[in-house]
């Protein structure tokens, strides 16, 4: 069943709203995590939901399809690369690569080290009815070609590996369809940008 952009839009800015700590593997059973969850004050103010298809992703090890990505900026500088995976059997699964500190290497290339994993699955504990994600410590990049003040991507590549070894990939290719960019409340800038 695909759902339609903006409930899916609301859908991702609610589940970014409430990271907290993973989950899923073979049959949707949790990934034991050995993180504690973290504080979470930190709000979306930027979100931009791209449209195209993800010719990989993998999410320890396992291989799926996607419904839809976006980027989520927060108003205290972290960022998600968030994944709506096509699972048929759980309509909660959502992955994120998350990082700090990102960086443009020119106007159409910007580049966000990975520090965490957000997984989502429908046996999360939840929060006003949804889900709310497992943080599994990581390392890894996300690059993305394209311009958000251009509502062009041309396609986001992750890689990451978590505490435990297991590996997260991802190559989502646009369709070509622009950007559609939210910006739900002012922050300040956390990219560095040697083009200012």
């Amino acid at each position: 069943m695909r759902l339609c952009r903006p409930i899916l839009a609301a859908a991702l800015v609610a589940t970014l709203v409430l990271l907290a700590s993973p989950c899923f593997a073979e049959s949707s059973a949790p990934i034991p995590v050995n993180n504690p969850p973290g504080q979470q004050t930190a709000f979306i103010d930027l979100l931009a939901l791209m449209s195209g298809h993800c010719k990989t992703l993998k999410v320890a090890g396992r291989t799926f399809p996607c419904k839809t990505v976006a980027y989520a900026h927060g108003d205290k500088g972290r960022v998600n690369f968030t994944v709506a995976v096509d699972d048929p059997a759980d309509d909660n699964h959502v992955v994120s690569f998350s990082g700090e500190n990102g960086k443009r290497a020119d106007d159409n290339s910007y580049e966000l080290p990975i520090d965490r994993m957000l997984l989502n699955s429908k046996d999360r504990p939840k929060v006003d009815g949804l889900p709310v994600p497992a943080e599994q410590t990581s390392t890894g990049l996300c690059r993305q070609t394209g311009n958000f003040a251009a509502k062009k991507v041309n396609d986001v590549t992750c890689s990451a590996t978590d505490s435990e070894g297991r590996k997260y990939e991802l190559l989502f290719v646009s369709d070509g369809t622009p950007v559609s960019v939210r910006r739900i409340r002012k922050s300040a800038p956390s990219i560095q940008d040697p083009f200012k």
